[in-house]
């Protein structure tokens, strides 16, 4: 009977993300007051500046990725078609980085404009986006926390829309939206880290977003999750310096142009 027993990839690319959010962001929790030199902004501000707790800041991760998994089963009903998609053969190692490449493209242009249009567009930032905002100061396990309409249009459906334009299998979509999860909580942790690999590969990193997320930056460095092309397309670019505060801890510091 057990060794019967087998796991659709199609649950697996569900459920594994959700665990990754949380053991990734565990991860920051643990690293505790040893990372207070890298801070983007003083260990205080948290409390200071936010206006949600973090009980709060939990619960609506939690439903919002509940309601995550309902819309992901959902597609997965629709789209199998009784032969078993999770039995599809793996295509080659090349095309596979091909499907993984176009989803990233399709993803961060989706989540840029939709991202963009509700900073534009008043009455979804002040009903919709604005919850997301009462992080100022971001840390990890809140890279998640929005009204419910923003994680269907931006997280749900842009997920969607990058699994099936870009032809990945749901095995490899598994890796695909572990990745991305990785690097949304890690653009939102707050910190500096010396040596982090994806600040290394990604101009799209947790000071990029840490920008966005304050006053000056409200407008402008929308790009998520990879890459920040379309802000520098669309003239939606601010370029920053990372200036180490004398207190410790580094403060990403907005460049005027001239």
């Amino acid at each position: 009977m057990a060794a019967g027993f087998q796991v659709s990839d199609e649950l697996l690319g569900t459920f594994i993300p959700i665990a990754v959010y949380w053991i990734y962001s565990a991860i920051f929790i643990l690293l505790g007051s040893s990372v207070d030199g890298y801070r983007l902004h003083p260990k205080g501000e948290e409390d200071a500046k936010n206006v949600v707790s973090k009980f709060t800041v939990v619960k609506g991760v939690l439903i919002q990725q509940a309601f995550q998994v309902a819309v992901s089963l959902l597609l997965f009903t629709v789209i199998n078609d009784g032969s078993g998609t999770s039995q599809r053969p793996q295509p080659p190692s090349l095309m596979i980085a091909l499907q993984l490449a176009a989803g990233m493209v399709v993803l961060d242009t989706w989540q840029y404009f939709i991202h963009r249009y509700m900073h534009l567009n008043k009455f979804l930032y002040k009903h919709v986006h604005s919850k997301h905002h009462t992080l100022v100061v971001p840390y990890a396990y809140g890279a998640l926390y929005n009204h419910p309409l923003e994680g269907l249009l931006l997280d749900t459906c842009g997920g969607a829309i990058a699994f099936l334009l870009s032809g990945m299998t749901p095995r490899t979509a598994i890796f695909f939206f572990s990745f991305a999860t990785v690097k949304t909580v890690d653009d939102h942790c707050g910190l500096w880290l010396p040596g982090n690999p994806l600040h290394l590969l990604f101009s799209n990193n947790s000071a990029y977003h840490d920008v966005h997320h304050q006053l000056y930056g409200i407008k402008y460095n929308f790009s998520q999750p990879f890459f920040i092309a379309w802000d520098k397309i669309m003239g939606t670019y601010m370029p920053y310096a990372l200036v180490k505060r004398k207190e410790g801890g580094f403060e990403a510091q907005p460049i005027k142009n001239n």
